[in-house]
């Protein structure tokens, strides 16, 4: 969509607001709004002007010193949103430091659009396809409480499992998914069916193809809806959108949806699985005659995933929480090998018909990650481990949650805490600042915001610490 399609789109549907997007470090939306006249008086020069906003109000971002920034509208993201009463157009936006006119270092998108560059300019490929599949739960609410005489956290769901004994207006009509149970029986054990699909109905009138939806494995209402490949930068926008277009459906319902890894104790998290492939001149480069029809090219890029694993985790499981979800048996893949049909490894080779549709997906991401951090994060591992011809080893068949202990200890894991992978990232960082997709003030700046995180957790105490310390 150019400038003039984007003046088209207000006149003909009276639009009265335009919306001006991005995403901060942590991978939440902002917004500004102006009035759609503002672009309509000199739409070709407002667009090339940009919008000024101060960045130092952005966590991780500038310091008061050097807070001037300007949002770039892109107009080929221009839709209308279908939530605000006030007609309005929204786009999303590059951040751009004046100082220099370029893509400010700290702002994910332009780390993203840097990051498809700097495939280009090695020569590897020209494109790389992303496909994320962001699992959520939708809660009927949530409560929560943290101060100095204590804290908890209560969530109610009808279709929990715990709620069997609860008395609900009209009845409990007793029928849920239990523990591990959600995959996926029909309705009425299945209650977000309408729900889901009235955010597949907003996502298509939004532009985004929808491929399926379904319930997810874990009670209390956990589910996904996949959406098609596109590249990465482009992906990360659509994956936004979905987050935005999930959390207002559902408050319209008079729900409330978390992408939250590990809401719930004793059930499946919610993870998200990143299927990558890269191509050049129209061919599938991961396509070859080695192990489950990949190429050596696929085989390196996978080299190059589990090689800087531990350092990924800080962004692409960039919570405490997320590490509640990295345990065993709970088909979360904790051990970093590979294979065409272990759901327990980290890295799986999808079965596919067509060489077109070759491809890997990565499984340990969860979708509290920034999805333009984490889709450039795995792109610069694995071209790394193409440029240095990392191969992967033997590929892992057999169910990694249950090896004899004298061959689990020789497959590495991914991190235990979130800790543990900022100090991974802090040491293996060289791999992310080639050609200046990510810089080292960027890492130094979310290493610092990641770690107030950790110190306000190792500083509250938890509930569970008086079941097991109160009476000794």
């Amino acid at each position: 969509m150019a400038v003039a399609d984007v003046v088209k789109l207000i006149q003909e549907n009276d639009v009265k607001f335009v919306d001006l997007r991005f995403t901060d470090t942590r991978g939440k939306e902002q917004h500004v709004s102006i009035p759609a006249h503002v672009l309509l008086e000199d739409a070709d020069a407002w667009f090339e002007r940009g919008h000024a906003f101060d960045g130092s109000s952005i966590a991780g971002w500038k310091g008061i010193q050097a807070s001037d920034m300007l949002l770039m509208a892109d107009p080929a993201t221009a839709r209308i949103d279908p939530f605000f009463d006030e007609p309005t157009v929204f786009m999303h936006c590059d951040v751009i430091d004046p100082a220099d006119g370029k893509g400010y270092d700290r702002d994910p998108r332009s780390i993203a659009k840097r990051a498809e560059a700097y495939l280009k300019a090695s020569g590897i490929g020209d494109t790389a396809y992303f496909g994320p599949e962001p699992e959520f739960f939708i809660f009927d609410s949530i409560t929560w409480g943290t101060d100095m005489s204590g804290c908890f956290v209560k969530i109610k769901a009808e279709e929990a499992a715990w709620a069997s004994a609860e008395e609900f207006e009209g009845g409990n009509m007793g029928h849920r998914p239990g523990i591990k149970g959600g995959y996926f029986p029909v309705p009425p054990v299945d209650s977000s069916q309408d729900i889901r699909s009235a955010m597949v109905l907003l996502l298509e009138e939004l532009g985004i193809p929808v491929e399926v939806h379904h319930h997810e494995v874990a009670t209390a209402g956990q589910n996904e809806i996949g959406t098609k490949f596109s590249t990465l930068t482009q992906r990360a926008d659509w994956t936004q959108i979905l987050k935005y277009v999930v959390h207002n459906v559902a408050h319209s319902y008079g729900k409330t949806a978390t992408f939250m890894p590990k809401p719930i104790v004793g059930d499946n998290g919610s993870g998200m699985h990143v299927h990558q492939s890269i191509w050049k001149d129209g061919q599938n480069l991961f396509a070859g005659e080695g192990y489950a029809g990949l190429s050596d090219t696929a085989l390196y890029y996978i080299g190059g995933i589990i090689k800087h694993a531990k350092a990924l985790n800080a962004i692409t499981n960039p919570g405490t929480n997320s590490y509640k979800r990295l345990v065993p048996h709970y088909e979360a893949p904790v051990k970093l090998a590979y294979s065409a049909k272990n759901r327990s490894a980290s890295v799986r080779i999808p079965h596919v018909a067509s060489p077109k549709a070759r491809r890997i997906e990565t499984r340990f991401p969860d979708p509290l990650a920034n999805p333009y951090l984490c889709f450039s994060a795995l792109l610069m591992a694995g071209l790394d481990g193409i440029q240095n011809k990392i191969h992967p080893g033997d590929a892992a068949d057999k169910n990694l949650y249950d090896l004899p202990p004298e061959e689990d200890k020789l497959i590495p894991t991914v991190c235990a805490s979130l800790d543990e992978a900022l100090a991974a990232l802090d040491k293996d960082r060289e791999f992310l600042t080639r050609g200046g997709v990510f810089s080292n003030e960027w890492i130094d700046a979310y290493i610092e915001l990641k770690m107030q995180e950790v110190n306000l957790t190792r500083m509250t105490t938890h509930p569970v610490e008086f079941a097991m310390y109160y009476s000794l």
